[in-house]
Order: C-alpha cells, then structure tokens, then sequence
C-alpha cells in the first residue's frame, strides 16, 4: 500500500491562492490559550494551520481575526466539532501539507509522520516540543511546538512556513521572546 493509500480519507484538500511566495502560521496544542504574541509572530501571513489540541472556539475566532484559519481536533478536543477536521490536506505555494495532531499514531515522531504521509510538508502537534526535521525527497516533518500555557520544561512557540518558488523554508519562533 503507498503512503497516500495510508493517510484516512477524512482529509479534505484545499488550495491556498496560487503566489510566488506564501506565508502560513503553524501552530499547535493552545489549550485554550491564544498568547497576544501570536498576533505578532504572525503578522502579515496567509493561511494559519492548528494542529490540534485547539481547547475552545474563542481560540479559533481570535485566530480568524488574525487570517483564515484551517485546524484539525487533537486528543484534548471534540472530534464532533464542525471546525475541526481529523487531518488536513492543503496546497499551497506548488507543495501540498498534511496537517493532523499526530496523537493518532501514538506517539509521533518525524519518521513515522513521513512514513504515513504522502505530502511535501507534514504538521503535527502533541509532544509539545518544537521542531524540524528534513525526510528523504527534501520533505519536512514540522512541529510548532506548544503555545498554550507552560507544560514542563518547554517555551511557549509557534512557527512560520514559507513557501516560495515550490521551497519550504520554516523558522519556530519562541513566543517568550515576544511577549
């Protein structure tokens, strides 16, 4: 079976406008808490992606004000929410993202989010540990991290992915550092 044979057919496919260059806000795992420094970290962007663990409407709509917003339910939301899909699948920039909270596989990792996946750039949620990994054909497995309230050891931060000329590029952008 292939990897796209793999990912569940809950996934709806959008298109982002077709651009030279597109700007979209990742983020993951709120809680229930958008932090004003969201607002600044994503100035100016297209397109924002939640990748679960949403933790309320007033969320959503505080990130609507900011751009439209696609968000998939982690294990903390109601999977019977219209606004929140299991996964996402969106195209944007000539590459195509898969979006879902990761928490579906257990406990995700890069490689096992590469393996299931057949997109360009994969988003994820649930460990609340921010990073970036590069997979084979330049595919990129991204996890903002967490930016709800303070769990462990870890900054509050979310990331920028832009896309430009058909190449993702995604920086993580600690929401301390803004606040």
């Amino acid at each position: 079976m292939n990897r796209s044979a793999k990912a569940s057919t809950s996934a709806k496919a959008s298109k982002v406008r077709s651009a030279e260059r597109v700007s979209i806000g990742l983020i993951s795992d709120t809680h229930g808490l958008l932090r004003p420094a969201v607002a600044s970290a994503f100035a100016g962007v297209d397109l924002i992606l939640h990748a679960g663990d949403v933790g309320g409407r007033g969320v959503l709509q505080a990130l609507r004000r900011i751009a439209p917003v696609q968000a998939v339910h982690g294990n903390i939301d109601d999977v019977h929410d219209p606004d929140l899909a299991a996964e996402r699948l969106v195209k944007a920039g000539g590459l195509t993202i898969h979006v879902s909270h990761g928490h579906e596989v257990g406990r995700p990792t890069p490689a096992l989010l590469l393996g299931r996946y057949d997109a360009d750039v994969v988003v994820f949620g649930h460990t609340h540990r921010a990073l970036v990994a590069k997979g084979e054909n330049n595919r990129l497995a991204v996890n903002p991290g967490a930016a709800g309230p303070r769990r462990f050891d870890l900054q509050p931060s979310v990331a920028r992915l832009t896309i430009e000329k058909g190449v993702a590029v995604v920086e993580i952008v600690s929401l301390a550092t803004l606040d």
